[in-house]
């Protein structure tokens, strides 16, 4: 790609510039006096540089700099190479002092205080590799599917009524009528595999619950699909297993840096990922507790399906278990000892919705016509990117790996 700035180049590259004289632009990320001579750290999308100044910069950090120099081997500086006989232009300063102290190689600031000045401290490296990671993850979640004959779609986000019943949603005035933020594509993502049989989306979802915990938001990125003509949900088992494939290939592809920068070891996906039926779990209870996803991987491994989830706990749109209608043919995925997906088969015919309704079918009359005039047997899941990102960085809180996280107490920034 051709850069805006004439001649620049990027931190990554200054090694193959060596006895050249090359221009940098960026932000100075931090700077050192040692006697006469000051080393200046400077910061681009790419990395870090270091430029050698005789004296002292009279800089602020977060300057918004272009520097040209002579690249010379420095065992030292970052990359092995530095920019000696530094001449600097201003591009723009800062206004006031940063309120996070981005030069520390880990940022000493807490939670709230990183979350509240945002802005700033996502510059921070190790924040900012957190984030490459995501993209990686989005971009080798759409490779796969895209490879497996899906078609991508987006749906709408304010809807007429729940996606789940009995769930919590948050209400808004649409013209004089009620309306809603969608939970999730769900009931658009199953209409469409009527139109293209394989389908998938990523987009915002929203869940009004109150929730102050390390693993819930009140809005995160979905990475949805949908897929047609199953013979259960173990068909959509094996597309979840692609699609983090895919999804871990592609941060190895795309995002070694950011791996290697966090310590964050990448995960071998298994051809095949072990399964436990939820009858089999050792579960007292209708669903997993955080402590149950813990203790199953501790016994399975980092990866395992939990299928066969009681119907109690699950939506009105999940298929029974044949023979044992009180559990379904439903599943979720834990990574590292923790949910990260979840789906199942769903309901096909008609008559069947009904019945799982108990005929209030109102407020699904537009979801239900696609099952009018027949649907294959399908299925589909949902990733949540945010938790999927914490686990392959071991952050303790998904507001760690959230940009701007929206919860209970926070709508800014």
């Amino acid at each position: 790609m051709k850069e805006v700035i004439p001649m620049r180049v990027l931190s990554t590259d200054l090694s193959s510039h060596i006895g050249e004289r090359v221009t940098l632009a960026g932000w100075l990320h931090a700077k050192r006096e040692l006697g006469a001579v000051s080393f200046v750290l400077v910061r681009d999308r790419a990395g870090l540089a270091q430029a050698v100044v005789d004296g002292t910069l009279d800089l602020r950090p977060e300057t918004v700099l272009e520097v040209e120099g002579l690249a010379v081997t420095a065992s030292q500086a970052p990359g092995g190479v530095e920019l000696q006989e530094p001449s600097f232009s201003v591009v723009a300063e800062p206004a006031e002092a940063t309120p996070v102290e981005l030069r520390r190689p880990v940022l000493k600031e807490t939670l709230p205080m990183i979350l509240d000045h945002a802005a700033v401290a996502l510059r921070h490296p190790r924040e900012r590799a957190k984030f490459q990671i995501a993209a990686a993850s989005l971009a080798g979640f759409r490779r796969a599917l895209d490879g497996l004959g899906f078609v991508e779609i987006s749906t709408p986000k304010i809807v007429a009524s729940a996606t789940e019943t009995g769930a919590n949603l948050f209400s808004l005035d649409y013209f004089g009528r009620p309306a809603f933020l969608a939970q999730s594509p769900q009931l658009y993502k199953q209409t469409m595999v009527g139109v293209f049989e394989r389908v998938y989306e990523v987009g915002p979802v929203f869940r009004a619950e109150p929730h102050e915990t390390g693993r819930h938001l009140a809005e995160y990125t979905s990475l949805d699909a949908e897929v047609g003509f199953i013979r259960d949900h173990f068909d959509v088992m094996a597309v979840v297993r692609e699609a983090i494939a895919g999804m871990a290939e592609a941060v190895r592809e795309r995002a070694a840096a950011a791996l290697e920068l966090l310590e964050a070891p990448l995960p071998e996906v298994p051809a095949e990922i072990a399964w436990v039926h939820f009858e089999d779990a050792g579960v007292d209870d209708v669903d997993l507790a955080p402590a149950d996803e813990r203790r199953l991987c501790e016994e399975h491994g980092d990866w395992l399906f939990v299928t066969g989830f009681p119907a109690a706990k699950r939506p009105f749109y999940t298929h029974p278990e044949p023979g044992r209608p009180e559990y379904t043919n439903s599943f979720d995925l834990l990574f590292r000892g923790m949910e990260i997906v979840t789906g199942g088969q769903r309901l096909h015919r008609y008559d069947d919705y009904v019945a799982a309704l108990d005929g209030e079918t109102e407020p699904y009359e537009g979801y239900l016509q696609a099952f009018r005039y027949g649907m294959p047997p399908h299925g589909g899941f949902a990733l949540g990117l945010e938790r999927w990102t914490a686990r392959l960085v071991g952050a303790r809180n998904i507001r760690e790996t959230t940009l701007f996280p929206r919860d209970r107490s926070r709508l800014t920034p």
